[in-house]
């Protein structure tokens, strides 16, 4: 009210109503600071992050890609980029938004899962593992990472292996129910019908 044109004050309403689920009202914050300043990337990129979950995935995509018109360097631009491509199945782009992301900023987790989740829906299982196992150095106590690294190794045919990546996906989280079924068909296959139960 004080200062209607503070780009920041817009922004960050906008962070607060997406922290609180509220989407819609979130979109109408980040699209009033871009009102002002249409170069501000950093309203780009959140406005990316909420149409993504609102599953607009194209209006999310042209955001992101303004974000690093404007921010060539914005690593989680770049790899929210990817996560939006991989959405869509361009998987084979989406590879290449997460692998400029790691480029500029290695240190994120996230971006090594979701790229080795990418190469692991194209087939290419020996180098998914290596993304897993770089997310997993970098957050040890990842469930998701080592439940998609057992199936990376489940499909390389690396079964004892993949196993051990769900047990420990489950010491993580005991309640993780894709590791669960994971783990139970993985052990059916081995033919150990008991532990599979």
């Amino acid at each position: 009210e004080i200062n209607p044109r503070d780009v920041e004050a817009h922004t960050n309403l906008g962070n607060e109503l997406k922290n609180l689920g509220r989407l819609d009202p979130a979109v109408a914050s980040y699209c009033a600071a871009l009102e002002i300043n249409p170069d501000f990337a950093i309203a780009h990129y959140n406005l990316g992050v909420v149409l993504s979950e609102l599953g607009q995935f194209d209006d999310a995509m042209t955001h992101y890609r303004r974000a690093l018109d404007i921010q060539p360097e914005f690593a989680e631009a770049h790899g929210n980029l990817g996560k939006v491509l991989n959405d869509l199945g361009r998987l084979e782009d989406a590879v290449t938004s997460y692998r400029r992301a790691l480029e500029i900023k290695p240190s994120i987790a996230e971006t090594h899962y979701n790229l080795g989740n990418a190469l692991n829906d194209l087939g290419r299982h020996a180098d998914a593992t290596a993304s897993y196992g770089r997310a997993l150095e970098l957050r040890p106590e990842f469930a998701e990472a080592h439940s998609n690294l057992g199936n990376a190794l489940q499909d390389l045919g690396r079964l004892d292996d993949a196993v051990l990546s769900y047990w420990r996906a489950l010491d993580i989280n005991p309640d993780y129910q894709e590791a669960h079924f994971n783990l139970g068909s993985t052990l059916q296959i081995l033919g150990q019908f008991d532990a599979a139960e």
